[in-house]
């Protein structure tokens, strides 16, 4: 199993991963550092433990930020699809209706054309 070196708050930590996760897990690192990093900016240094506990509980904000959205956004999605599929049935039943009434003008058309033929006069 691979393994990365990654730093938060000036320590080096040494972490497993899987293969080719690599980057991500470093990634990863980097914006939790530099989350700790700006609190520790904003209120100064309040101990280690703290300060990441504090960090923590503000990504997870974010996390819990970021579910709220998604789930708002799956509602929508939702709502658009329902719209859509009701749309579709409504666009078949006008073709329908359509093909309907242009089944009916042929016949008439075909009447029309028919007493033409039997009233006409042959030269």
């Amino acid at each position: 199993m691979p393994e990365v070196n990654v730093e938060i708050n000036g320590r080096k930590y040494r972490m497993a991963c899987e293969e080719g996760q690599q980057g991500h897990l470093i990634g990863l690192a980097d914006r939790f550092n530099a989350q700790v990093e700006g609190l520790k900016g904003a209120v100064g240094e309040i101990g280690d433990n703290r300060l990441t506990v504090m960090a923590g509980i503000a990504v997870l904000d974010e996390l819990s930020e970021a579910e709220r959205r998604i789930k708002v956004l799956e509602a929508q999605v939702l709502e658009l699809t329902r719209a859509g599929q009701d749309i579709a049935v409504e666009l078949e039943n006008t073709e329908a209706r359509f093909a309907q009434k242009l089944v009916e003008a042929a016949k008439a058309l075909e009447g029309v054309a028919a007493t033409l033929d039997e009233t006409a006069v042959l030269p």
